[in-house]
């Protein structure tokens, strides 16, 4: 396949869940401690062929999507319908000419390999899709066996399923009202080729309680705990206010730096760069370089979580302790716990906000600067370990 082609991820996050129970639908649930359509935003955005990653909900759905979200970059979420097929068909709407892989939010782990199966069979088929074959024995009856199957020739689909836009955009208006709700089904009745390819157990679909245990029994057996430690220092200089935590809090003296010298967001980063053995922050945003001049330190601490991603990681906790006289940070501590949860796309009770004095002495005692030290556990991937 020509990699001058767009491919678009178009994950399908629009169900309620239901039968996992809970008011919460378990696209938007924690696994791992990082929402489930996180974790296959994650994981289709990491593949180095995928352009773009866009996500189709259901109505009502944008605030939980938001939260589990956080500042993953998926363009504004599209807005589905009532059955899948309606979903899929929006999500579409909102695509260009190219190659779409259509996925399912509950699956949340997508291995690279799947999708390289995919994209290079497009090369000479209209679309494609992972298999795995049916290992238990089929059979036919209600209460009594009647016959059994020949499950030579069976198989499971899986997602993501891979197509070029205009064929499924083509295969949908043929199939009107009565579409299907798989899209593979779809373009085989509209008379396409759809080609099969080899997938894998990390796609099965989470479903049932037992499917949750399962996933979590995955993600543990393939992570190892790290933990980074982080520290940063600026200088009082000029007029207030100053940034702290992704906060501006009003004080009569600022802070010195290259970007917006925000201790609290710069400790946190380097602590999870450190976690995941990413060197510092200053190889990723050097201070010389005239771009990060002034820059929000949101965009430092929002590039960490979506290395650690990027490499099969999660974050587990951040705790960060200010060290200053002044300005106090109690009035600011829950604001500042909010917005780093907030960019780190976390729970705030994963996120711990802290401060002291030095009794007068050092420099922070005598009120020239803020300190602030971080420190950060994560868990990543054994098989990512060497190469980070």
């Amino acid at each position: 396949m020509p990699a001058t082609h767009n491919v678009t991820a178009l994950i399908v996050a629009a169900g309620s869940g239901s039968r996992l129970g809970g008011e919460l639908p378990k696209q938007f649930r924690l696994l791992g401690g990082t929402a489930v359509l996180a974790h296959a935003v994650d994981a289709l955005a990491s593949h180095p062929r995928i352009d773009a990653v866009r996500v189709v909900i259901g109505s009502g759905q944008e605030a939980m999507a938001r939260a589990a979200l956080g500042l993953r970059d998926v363009g504004d979420v599209i807005i589905g319908g009532a059955e899948r097929a309606d979903s899929v068909r929006a999500g579409l709407a909102a695509l260009g000419d190219g190659i779409v892989l259509v996925h399912d939010a509950a699956r949340p782990f997508c291995p690279h390999a799947v999708i390289d199966r995919l994209l290079g069979a497009l090369g000479d088929h209209d679309g494609a899709v992972p298999v795995v074959s049916v290992a238990d024995t089929i059979a036919k009856g209600a209460r009594t066996l009647e016959a059994m199957v020949d499950r030579s020739h069976l198989f499971r689909v899986q997602t993501p399923q891979a197509f070029h836009v205009e064929d499924l955009v083509y295969a949908y208006d043929e199939a009107g009202k009565r579409a299907p709700t798989d899209e593979s089904t779809v373009m085989v009745e509209a008379g396409l080729k759809v080609a099969t390819v080899e997938g894998d157990a990390m796609l099965d679909k989470l479903t049932t309680a037992a499917d949750w245990e399962r996933a979590e029994a995955l993600l543990s057996a393939r992570l190892v705990s790290r933990t980074g430690i982080g520290f940063d220092v600026h200088a009082f200089a000029g007029d207030g206010p100053l940034m702290m935590g992704g906060v501006e809090i009003a004080h009569d003296r600022g802070l010195a730096g290259h970007s917006d010298a925000d201790v609290v967001l710069h400790a946190i980063t380097d602590a999870l760069l450190g976690a995941a053995g990413l060197g510092d922050i200053g190889e990723h945003f050097p201070p010389s370089d005239p771009h990060w001049q002034g820059a929000d330190s949101a965009i430092f601490l929002a590039h960490a979580p979506s290395l650690i991603r990027a490499a099969g990681g999660i974050i587990d906790f951040v705790d960060c302790t200010v060290v200053a006289e002044a300005p106090k940070v109690s009035p600011h501590r829950a604001a500042m716990r909010s917005k780093v949860a907030q960019i780190l796309a976390l729970a705030e009770g994963q996120v711990s906000i802290k401060a002291t004095t030095t009794e007068g002495l050092g420099f922070a005692g005598r009120r020239e600067g803020i300190a602030a030290q971080a420190v950060a556990t994560i868990r990543i991937a054994i098989d990512r370990m060497e190469t980070n």
